[in-house]
């Protein structure tokens, strides 16, 4: 097989994959955590015990009790984040749970921004603004996985915004 003919065969091979990849993300570990414990502690679907727990395994606290065949699980239909590169004082987002819809503003709203950054959404700039923005967020923790401290336990996957 000619090395052209080759290159061609191994994109269109590829060409599905890399739009899957575009479509649909993953986060693991740390930045999955993060970004279960931002968003569930605004979810009006969780209850006051998950998000406590949520909260402490984000602040390094993972000495304290919870059943350990109990995963949470954070969900949220869409979350949009915006920055102002002109207004740089300027962070939002907003956050829909169902039909129940959530506002950030300032530091929360940076500090959701800047995890989905981390994980790996592409921001969207334009005309002195930046976007990031997910859809279809489902979040796994696994609290006695991240109590161990092995590295695991916190799995998240979303649907991308472009």
């Amino acid at each position: 097989m000619k090395p052209l003919t080759a290159l061609l065969l191994l994109g269109a091979l590829a060409a599905p994959h890399a739009a899957m990849a575009a479509d649909s993300g993953q986060a693991f570990g740390s930045g999955a955590l993060a970004l279960a414990a931002l968003v569930g502690g605004d979810s009006p679907l969780l209850g006051d015990r998950n998000k406590a727990a949520l909260s402490k395994l984000l602040d390094g606290d993972t000495d304290f009790d919870f059943p350990k065949d109990q995963t949470i699980t954070v969900t949220a239909d869409k979350i949009a984040c915006h920055a102002s590169n002109i207004d740089i004082a300027e962070h939002d987002c907003a956050l829909r749970f169902g039909k129940q819809n959530v506002k950030l503003k300032g530091r929360a709203a940076h500090e959701l921004y800047a995890t989905l950054l981390e994980i790996g959404v592409e921001p969207d700039p334009g005309a002195g603004n930046i976007w990031v923005s997910m859809s279809k967020l489902s979040c796994a923790i696994n609290v006695a996985k991240v109590q161990a401290k092995a590295g695991g336990g916190a799995k998240c996957q979303y649907a991308s915004d472009e």
